[in-house]
């Protein structure tokens, strides 16, 4: 995009509802004698999150203790190039804490800081934070509450993809979905999200981790899930086939995905932002995922981090998986224990 569109996009993007009422908060780290200047070192974003977490029950046959929660999505980290060197987004990530975590929750501020940043209306009480790093893991997991290490931390840089192929299906037993349609499937599945959570075992091998201290997930709701649609075509004339955004089983309506696409680099790729299936139902997913890439002239699918026990079965279905090298899912937890020991549940696109 140029400079004009990459403007006029944010511009259309921020009064939708995942940014809305609060929700996105432009972040700039400038001179305490002159915070109002245009001329600032960085800036960033965050985008405040509904979302839920899951604590392991006191006793072993116990649900797990699930309540709901703030976090928030960290984005558009960027220095001018005048600027870079010198440490300054580091540091403005250092501080991002002190504005978007519970205080309570964070050490002592470090005195050689000077004094810790104003507290912000609709910022503040998050209990998590997530971010996609394009320039590895390091620069984030350094950048601590403290500046020191106990930043943002890498989790399953996972993806599986397919080529598309050739063979066609009909489309009995599902029901296509639109952007609007999908409006209430993210409902409807946020109250999914919330029994699996209860339920989800406290220890697993498919976790990241060995022992979850807690569980952690952001919902796709409140407009979360829908804003990779109109982000990621905007600037383009591309719309996908029947302007079906998703997909959805009529025999097991807990069977669905919906998707984005992939402009850049060319050709396009077609993305699932989210997916829920059982072993049973994930080979027929797949098949009408590679439809509806395949009749909007998409050649490849890509799923991010797979649940465990759908990757042999995408293998025979001519999935490959592997780890990515960008767009590297990170997340920092400021509640009890320790980041390393919290388990971050659908980490999806």
């Amino acid at each position: 995009l140029s400079l004009a569109e990459y403007i006029t996009r944010d511009e259309e993007m921020d009064v939708l509802e995942h940014a809305k009422e609060g929700k996105m908060i432009t972040w700039v780290l400038a001179p305490r004698e002159n915070p109002t200047t245009l001329d600032f070192m960085c800036a960033c974003r965050t985008y405040k999150r509904a979302s839920l977490v899951a604590y392991p029950p006191s006793s072993p046959s116990g649900p797990n203790s699930v309540h709901e929660t703030t976090s928030y999505g960290v984005a558009a980290v960027f220095t001018p190039p005048s600027k870079r060197g010198r440490g300054y987004a580091r540091h403005m990530m250092c501080l991002l804490h002190w504005v978007t975590a519970s205080r309570d929750n964070l050490p002592e501020f470090p005195e050689a800081w000077g004094t810790p940043p104003e507290e912000v209306a609709d910022a503040g009480g998050g209990l998590f934070s997530v971010l996609w790093s394009d320039v590895g893991e390091e620069f984030y997991r350094s950048a601590g509450p403290e500046g020191k290490g106990g930043g943002w931390e890498k989790r399953g840089p996972v993806s599986t993809v397919w080529e598309v192929g050739t063979e066609e299906g009909d489309d009995e037993g599902w029901k296509w979905l639109t952007q609007e349609q999908l409006k209430g499937l993210w409902d409807h599945d946020a109250g999914l999200i919330r029994k699996e959570l209860e339920n989800m075992l406290v220890k697993n091998e498919s976790y990241e981790v060995g022992r979850p201290t807690a569980l952690v997930t952001c919902l796709p709701t409140n407009g979360v899930a829908a804003f990779q649609i109109p982000r990621a075509t905007y600037g383009s004339n591309f719309s996908m086939a029947g302007g079906f955004w998703g997909v959805q089983s009529l025999s097991n309506p807990d069977t669905y995905a919906s998707w984005s696409v992939e402009m850049q680099p060319p050709p396009p790729t077609l993305i699932v932002t989210r997916l829920r299936a059982s072993k049973d139902m994930f080979p027929g997913l797949i098949a009408k995922i590679k439809q509806a890439a395949r009749r909007s002239g998409i050649r490849k699918v890509e799923v991010w981090n797979l649940q465990a026990g759908l990757r042999d079965i995408a293998e025979k279905t001519g999935g490959q998986t592997f780890i990515r090298s960008e767009h590297l899912p990170q997340i920092v937890w400021y509640g009890p224990g320790t980041t390393k020991n919290v388990e971050w549940v659908h980490n999806e696109k």
